[in-house]
């Protein structure tokens, strides 16, 4: 059985940057994802990221993805291993995982789950249709492969993946008919929903997907009213011809290892559904387990990128790992997530947070 300091479970922002927090302390890592390349939801963004300059403001998500996978691959002693599948993770420091059709073990002394979020989807008639997607397939089409997902786009949810990826379409010469969002309120940033709208893309608060039309393929929806109790409001109905229906309705933390590994979880839903409790190091309440980023609580991918490097270097300062650079840089991350989570638009995350940490 190999043995590593540092395993980590997936290659995504938070995962990229836990390698490298960990892997540049001297720490022997172990990076592992299901996907053929490293880099998460970062390859698929095309946006420019807010934030300060130290959370990579300015800069696109698949620029960032780049260079952190050249940090990590630049690290001697940070292993990839990709195309791989977390199986289990056991109190005896054990990993089991399927890797080239084969089923193999690993130990390490400390684990970071970052294994991300998987996309939400409504129940709706003809959501099996040819042509409803969700946002990030949406994306991977677009940004990944050059692909245009349709003409004619229905855009279901207005928070900030649902602009964004709007946007992105808009900048792709596809047509986005309408955006519906259930909540009386846009939940995403109003800097985004400036840019759609300006280009003359009405979003409709307060309304939902009733069903989709088509008979082969999405030819169209049906979207209706909905009252203050989210219930729909007959007489309000109305058709909307497109060939896409795109549902960016939220993300839910992928937590299957943290569930089998029987670490304890609380229902937090600003967090996005089911989380492992954990302290101000990141570690669950398994000692051996650590989360970081969107299976910890959806956030942003800045949020995401800074809790994997404060998981990594938590990680190894309980390996023994010491030195005031080190402390330095954790006093540094937990700042950056302070500042990412300040202010009203942080209100929702802190009340989440509150509620998984012990």
């Amino acid at each position: 059985m190999r043995m590593f300091d540092v395993c980590i479970i997936g290659g995504g922002p938070a995962g990229l940057k836990a390698a490298i927090a960990a892997g540049s302390q001297g720490l022997s890592v172990v990076l592992m994802d299901d996907a053929d390349h490293l880099g998460g939801q970062l390859v698929k963004q095309t946006h420019m990221f807010f934030g300060s300059e130290q959370q990579r403001a300015g800069a696109r998500g698949v620029n960032i993805a780049k260079e952190l996978v050249e940090q990590v691959t630049s690290l001697v002693n940070v292993e990839v291993v990709l195309c791989t599948t977390a199986l289990g993770l056991y109190d005896d420091l054990v990993l089991t995982y399927e890797t080239e059709g084969s089923y193999r073990k690993l130990s390490a002394k400390k684990f970071i789950v970052a294994t991300g979020a998987s996309e939400r989807m409504l129940t709706f008639p003809g959501n099996d249709l040819p042509g409803v997607y969700g946002a990030g397939a949406v994306q991977t089409l677009m940004n990944v492969y050059g692909v245009k997902p349709g003409n004619r786009v229905l855009m279901v949810g207005a928070g900030n993946i649902g602009l964004i990826v709007s946007y992105q379409l808009l900048q792709a010469g596809v047509e986005v008919i309408a955006i519906v969002e259930g909540g009386p309120s846009i939940g995403g940033y109003l800097v985004h929903a400036s840019k759609v709208r300006r280009a003359g893309v009405p979003i409709l608060t307060s309304h939902t997907i009733k069903e989709a039309v088509g008979v082969n393929c999405v030819e169209g929806a049906i979207v209706c009213e909905l009252d203050s109790q989210w219930q729909p409001k007959s007489g309000t109905e109305q058709r909307i011809d497109a060939d896409v229906i795109c549902l960016a309705v939220g993300l839910s933390p992928l937590t299957d290892i943290l569930w089998q590994a029987e670490c304890e979880m609380v229902f937090v839903p600003e967090l996005g559904g089911n989380v492992a409790y954990r302290d101000s190091t990141m570690c669950t309440s398994k000692p051996h387990i650590y989360v970081a980023g969107d299976v910890a609580g959806v956030e942003e991918a800045s949020s995401a990128m800074v809790e994997g490097e404060l998981a990594g270097l938590c990680a190894a300062k309980s390996l023994g790992v010491s030195g005031a650079h080190l402390t330095l840089q954790i006093t540094s991350a937990r700042s950056q997530l302070e500042e990412l989570r300040s202010g009203p638009v942080g209100d929702k995350i802190r009340a989440g947070l509150l509620q998984a940490h012990r």
